[in-house]
């Protein structure tokens, strides 16, 4: 067949350890030989965002803003022992974090469905979608290590550094830890309407939770910022669908969510979305099925895994042993932005492309073949399940599609 031809690339991040291995048989195996990909390369492994003091990160998140779509492969959040591994001159961030900061937004995360992969929650019977905020709490904080006799203040000023107020946080009697976070109404404003909207285009009830009996002030102002929204431009398009929003506790949410059919879209801030989106994903079968979106308020897209980059089986890799790596999600990051490219650009080959792959994908799985992790979980009457290695799931695909 002639290869589908693209208008406008997408911004390809490339990433770290075994997820960067699969990234490039991805393209080399199920996209490359249908599509004439036209992306705008950078690279996000570790080594290259120290070696350009992480500004690599910070120019592909513009080149997102341009383009309008972005691919990302996984990458290597730095601690300590990273340091010393890969030698780097400092503790990088999250480029995560440093891509939501510049685009903002949220981050929808849904499981990807195969029959015969059964949840761990019996009575989960749709996609629990999870909504993210992409801005702010503890990924943009400010933290600091406090000895004994010390105090520390929140401290606001004017704009030219006068006081207007302090509040004094702690007085310590011993050493101990403090740590100062924030958040931006326009940000929770760009992340409410989001996620109404996600909700009335899916047809599926939202439900937000925070902790505004402890958190007064700020969980509050997520609160109350939702319900002014809602009342004001998303009530009428909500009942005339058939859904509803609701806010609770977050406690209160947890529990409704184990015990519900799923078909929701559960919105979380940004440290409950980062710790539930990998609680919803396992308890559906694995983090390796697990789609993730970046959506910024303005209309941009960055599609990426939800899972990080697979140390331990890069290292059987380098070793030259023979790895079993889910690359379904990394699969969905590629269909995702290729999906949301041919919307963009009128190109309905290449959308039609994308959800034939995503479906070679899911097929391949329900005729039993998969990777180690889906071995467990998978039940399905008739059909025993036969492991394969990571290339040969990948080219079992490519039969399919």
């Amino acid at each position: 067949m002639e290869k589908i031809k693209m208008i406008t690339p997408i911004v390809e991040m490339d990433g770290d350890e075994m997820t960067r291995i699969l990234w490039r048989w991805i393209k080399e195996i199920l996209i490359e030989p249908y599509v004439e990909l036209k992306t705008e390369y950078y690279d996000l492994g570790l080594v290259e965002r120290d070696k350009t003091d992480d500004e690599v990160t910070v120019k592909s998140a513009e080149a997102t803003k341009k383009y309008g779509v972005a691919v990302k492969c996984a990458t290597i959040t730095p601690n300590a022992q990273r340091v010393q591994e890969y030698n780097l001159k400092k503790m990088w961030k999250s480029p995560n974090g440093t891509i939501r900061r510049i685009l903002d937004g949220t981050v929808f995360r849904a499981p990807i469905l195969a029959d015969g992969i059964t949840p761990y929650v019996p009575s989960w019977k749709a996609p629990i979608v999870l909504a993210r905020h992409a801005y702010g709490d503890i990924y943009n904080s400010v933290e600091d290590k406090v000895q004994k006799g010390q105090n520390a203040y929140l401290l606001i000023t004017d704009a030219n550094g006068n006081e207007i107020r302090r509040q004094l946080i702690q007085s310590f009697n011993g050493d101990g830890i403090v740590q100062g976070v924030h958040n931006l109404d326009e940000s929770i404003k760009g992340f409410a309407r989001s996620c109404f909207n996600y909700a009335l285009e899916n047809k599926i009830p939202m439900w937000l939770g925070a902790k505004d009996t402890i958190s007064k002030t700020y969980d509050h102002r997520f609160k109350d910022i939702f319900a002014e929204i809602y009342a004001d431009e998303y009530e009428e398009k909500f009942e005339e669908a058939g859904i509803y929003y609701m806010y609770t506790l977050i406690d209160d949410v947890v529990a409704r969510v184990m015990r519900s059919e799923g078909g929701i879209l559960w919105v979380c801030k940004n440290y409950d979305g980062d710790v539930m989106s990998d609680m919803v994903a396992t308890a559906y079968g694995s983090l390796g099925m697990m789609s993730s979106v970046l959506v910024s308020p303005d209309g941009k897209y960055e599609y990426e895994a939800a899972h990080g980059t697979v140390t331990r089986h890069y290292y059987k890799h380098l070793k030259g042993e023979e790895t079993s790596t889910n690359s379904v999600a990394t699969i969905w990051a590629w269909t995702g932005a290729l999906a949301k490219r041919g919307e963009l650009d009128n190109i309905p080959a290449l959308v039609s492309f994308a959800k034939k792959l995503e479906k070679a994908t899911v097929t391949t799985i329900e005729e039993g073949f998969m990777t180690g992790d889906l071995i467990p979980l998978f039940k399905k009457e008739g059909v025993t399940p036969t492991k394969l290695n990571s290339k040969q799931f990948l080219y079992k695909i490519a039969e399919k599609l």
